[in-house]
């Protein structure tokens, strides 16, 4: 992995009323059922564990313009000329500093991709990048690295994590990561770029039967 030079409380009130003891266990009840199957929607990747710093962490985003990768063939937009697409679904990051070190951001994204009608063969190998930036101005850095995927048999999606760390050199110990944004987005082609701006979108599995 290289290095790149760039937050539920719970309370339960209890009553001596036994009929308003029974009604609050039952909506208790039915909050952790809702709960769960909330739960279960969310996207399938563990948080990252939240450290103290000297500051604030730099913030962390997908760029829209690069959230989704979707090749198309022929001369129309349509989920017949599809080939393989993919999409970040989620995004989780901590930092960690101390007086005047440089500050070291640990990333997680889920990416989940997908196999076209048009895409050929069980393995792609797609590609993203994390760039560094000083808060809405200039990039300083910008890397590239490969996300390798090789679809099972019969599958058309697969979802993939993956863990990348930042670190972004300080001038001295008055430069929080506050100071800092960090991007994450696929290597996408002008054309794909001007694709998500429009709005337009497959999902991942765009030209397969549904089931």
């Amino acid at each position: 992995m290289r290095l790149v030079a760039l937050a539920i409380s719970v309370a339960a009130l209890l009553t001596a009323d036994l009929a308003y003891a029974q009604a609050s266990g039952r909506q208790q009840d039915r909050r952790s059922q809702e709960q769960s199957a909330d739960n279960g929607r969310r996207q399938r990747f563990a948080p990252l564990r939240r450290r103290a710093n000297a500051g604030p962490c730099p913030y962390v985003k997908i760029l829209y313009d690069a959230a989704r990768y979707v090749e198309l063939t022929g001369d129309r937009v349509s989920a017949s000329n599809v080939g393989y697409t993919g999409e970040i679904e989620g995004l989780t990051s901590d930092c960690t500093y101390r007086e005047d070190d440089p500050i070291t951001v640990q990333t997680r994204v889920l990416f989940n991709l997908g196999r076209g009608p048009q895409a050929e063969g069980q393995a792609r190998t797609y590609r993203y990048w994390i760039a560094v930036t000083e808060r809405n101005r200039a990039v300083l850095e910008k890397t590239y690295f490969d996300l390798p995927v090789t679809f099972e048999a019969g599958e058309r999606t697969a979802t993939v994590t993956q863990d990348q760390t930042i670190v972004i050199p300080r001038a001295n110990e008055t430069v929080s990561g506050g100071n800092f944004e960090i991007l994450v987005g696929f290597d996408v082609t002008p054309e794909m770029a001007e694709f998500n701006r429009s709005g337009s979108r497959f999902r991942v599995n765009a030209g397969t039967d549904q089931q």
